[in-house]
């Protein structure tokens, strides 16, 4: 496998946790140089400090739904990694889960902000650099759900499969460019936001590191749609191509039927309140 990673500036969002962190640590062990954002400020310190043992890794406060924001972000991205930003992983999301008519306002409109409109900033913001160069990757962190919608995730699998739909359509606008873009979809996480669900059968959760295996792969050998496991590239499609009954009838030996419908409300309190506030930079804890 070829090297496109040591030594190229690596912008993440949503990186002071979970898959973004993993990302942020398996870059680094790569030798990259990478540039962590996130609206929790005391997380995205502790973040910076760990990080720092593998590599050389910045952090600074990011709101994705502010376009300001973001930009000032990827201007100190740019001071921090030798004037340009080589790739960038959109990686914050947030996941509202339940039934879909108990969803607040807020949390719907959260949600849409954070994971559709933020990478569309992202986007925007660092394609002029990018095509002007000739150069660069945009890695957008979907998800399985992007592709394989199931009850009680109406809203996030709305965004999710937005995302997948952009990154595909931008893929092929700007190949002859000299820019990448990928779109990484991973299955159930083991991160906060399953917090509260029950995983099992088909639905137990993989590790972060997983999903940064993916990215570091996906930097190296190009393509548009990751899926993992990988064999999911292929299944998934089909799978939201049955018929209603023989879908249902899916979901329910899987157990993802009743997964984002049944859950611990009390276990997810904290992630639900913070996902459902996912908007402007938190400087306190």
């Amino acid at each position: 496998m070829t090297d496109a990673i040591g030594g190229r500036t690596i912008a993440i969002t949503g990186a002071a946790r979970g898959i973004g962190w993993a990302t942020a640590k398996a870059l680094l062990s790569r030798g990259a140089r990478v540039v962590i954002g996130d609206r929790d400020v005391p997380v995205l310190e502790r973040a910076v400090v760990e990080l720092a043992e593998y590599g050389t890794v910045s952090g600074h406060p990011l709101d994705v739904t502010d376009p300001e924001s973001f930009a000032g972000f990827l201007d100190k991205a740019r001071a921090d990694g030798g004037g340009h930003i080589d790739v960038l992983v959109n990686n914050a999301g947030v996941m509202p889960v339940g039934p879909f008519l108990e969803q607040s306002e807020q949390a719907i409109r959260t949600s849409i902000e954070v994971n559709f409109y933020g990478v569309l900033n992202g986007c925007r913001l660092v394609l002029p650099e990018m095509t002007a160069r000739g150069s660069g990757h945009i890695v957008n962190i979907a998800s399985l759900a992007g592709v394989v919608a199931v009850p009680g995730q109406v809203v996030y699998a709305g965004t999710k499969f937005a995302v997948v739909g952009l990154s595909t359509a931008m893929a092929d606008e700007f190949a002859g460019r000299g820019v990448d873009v990928s779109v990484v979809m991973p299955p159930f996480t083991r991160t906060e936001l399953i917090s509260g669900t029950k995983a099992s059968g088909a639905s137990r959760p993989v590790e972060p590191e997983v999903i940064a295996k993916a990215v570091v792969a996906v930097l190296n050998k190009p393509k548009t749609h990751v899926a993992v496991p990988y064999p999911m590239r292929f299944v998934s499609p089909m799978l939201a191509m049955l018929g209603p009954r023989t879908r249902r009838r899916l979901h329910k030996l899987m157990g993802s039927d009743r997964l984002f419908l049944d859950f611990d409300e009390d276990a997810r309190s904290a992630y639900a309140r913070r996902a459902e506030t996912a908007t402007g930079v938190v400087s306190e804890g």
